[in-house]
């Protein structure tokens, strides 16, 4: 992905100077009463060297903003995406286990009478948390649910619910300004939107 470039570290001999960074590779033991500090190593051609292994490091460069406005954007962009993006990646999770569950019941009318207890179980655990979300929250889950899970809201509809379910929530979207229909493009349209992300992602925001 081209928001962020990964860099590897050459190889060289490390020190330990007690640094907090190579903390998690340090063995501690006592000995004699005293703290002796062992670092790993590893033998190459016949020297035996100090050996780290560093984890992965991720540079996000800085949101180059055009405007005042684009910058405003990028702000409210923030605080709805980390009230919906939980939301999306909790759905994307029970998607995939109610999927599971599905692959397993063969019967068409157990399926469907799974799929009816799914959906009042669903609905107890998110209708209330849901209801507090403001329209621009709402719209931008919409765009997260197809980010997390590959489909639409309105195909997910489609397929667990039906074809005319799908057709009255999305008339009732339209009604509110939104669309089920709406697809995620992390590279074009909705790239600010991936940067956030990422940003998020990495403890970062």
């Amino acid at each position: 992905m081209k928001l962020f470039f990964k860099y590897m570290i050459l190889p060289g001999i490390l020190l330990f100077c007690g640094m907090g960074s190579v903390a998690q590779v340090v063995k501690t033991t006592e000995m004699a009463g005293e703290e002796v500090h062992m670092l790993e190593s590893r033998v190459i051609n016949g020297d035996t060297i100090p050996h780290i292994v560093l984890a992965e490091v991720k540079v996000v460069p800085e949101w180059k903003y055009r405007s005042n406005r684009e910058r405003r954007k990028y702000n409210r962009f923030v605080k709805s995406i980390k009230v919906a993006l939980p939301y999306a990646r909790v759905a994307a999770h029970k998607l995939e286990v109610i999927n599971a569950n599905l692959a397993r019941i063969e019967n068409e009318k157990e399926r469907k009478e799974y799929l009816k207890k799914a959906e009042k179980k669903l609905f107890k655990e998110f209708e209330k948390p849901l209801r507090k979300l403001t329209f621009s929250q709402g719209r931008m889950l919409i765009k997260l649910i197809d980010r997390e899970t590959g489909d639409t809201s309105y195909d997910l509809i489609k397929e667990y619910k039906g074809g005319f379910s799908a057709f009255f929530w999305q008339s009732v979207a339209r009604l509110f300004g939104s669309n089920l229909k709406d697809e995620y493009h992390g590279d074009r349209e909705d790239h600010m939107v991936e940067h956030i992300i990422i940003l998020i992602d990495n403890g970062m925001l």
